[in-house]
């Protein structure tokens, strides 16, 4: 099943957010567990990657480059957001349960 925002959201608890990483906090209330998910603080296409040479030579781009590329954290309108990133590294340990149209969590896992 392809992973829906609307979907991981009921599971999320809280999240957390350091200079260089974000922790989802997700709960299945059915089996009342939680599973922690930690993603680096980028965009969801990759790191943000300065060469020494750019940081050199442009420092001014490179620093406005570096922390002022839009980060999405969770938004309706996007299928590419750090939320779904960490749902994707925790995904194993849940399964969609179709008849309550929620996931789960899985011992199986």
């Amino acid at each position: 099943m392809h992973i829906i925002e609307k979907n991981i959201i009921p599971l999320l608890e809280f999240i957390k957010i350091d200079k260089s990483h974000v922790s989802c906090h997700f709960r299945c209330t059915t089996k009342n567990k939680i599973v922690i998910s930690t993603v680096p603080f980028e965009p969801y296409h990759g790191a943000i990657i300065i060469t020494w040479h750019e940081l050199f030579l442009h420092p001014l781009e490179s620093y406005n480059r570096y922390y002022h590329t839009p980060i999405t954290i969770y938004g309706n309108d996007s299928d590419e957001t750090i939320l779904i990133k960490a749902f994707q590294n925790v995904a194993n340990k849940f399964i969609w349960n179709y008849r309550e149209k929620k996931y789960i969590y899985s011992s199986e896992s």
